[in-house]
């Protein structure tokens, strides 16, 4: 039988928008794409990622597994320019672990002060 477990944000946006923070099924668990929160909101693409990272780091935790699982990431930016301080941190967090990434530009996200959002799948064994 499939097991489903749902990982709360705690965010004010999550009962507006009705989503979780991760859903585990089984073992693969999916994490939704995760903004920085105050107060790394004021800082650079690099430390807003490295938020990020904590946050989804927290959230797989939370679902009984780690960043050592992530198998895959989106990430998105507001500007492109900011693509190294976010791979920086991107690389920093999963070191050796290598998981396939994609990162594009959008034009916006849901808080002007917001400059990378990202998302993240893992398989845990």
């Amino acid at each position: 039988m499939t097991q489903r477990m749902n990982i709360p944000s705690g965010g004010d946006f999550e009962k507006v928008f009705g989503y979780s923070r991760a859903v585990r099924v089984d073992e693969h668990i999916h994490v939704s794409g995760t903004t920085a929160r105050e107060p790394f909101l004021s800082g650079d693409a690099y430390e807003q990622a490295a938020a990020v990272l904590s946050i989804i780091e927290t959230a797989l935790r939370d679902a009984d597994s780690s960043l050592a699982a992530v198998v895959r990431t989106v990430t998105y930016v507001t500007d492109i320019k900011d693509a190294e301080l976010v791979a920086r941190a991107h690389h920093e967090a999963f070191g050796d672990v290598l998981p396939a990434a994609t990162m594009v530009e959008v034009s916006a996200l849901l808080n002007p002060k917001m400059k990378v959002e990202i998302e993240a799948y893992a398989i845990e064994k």
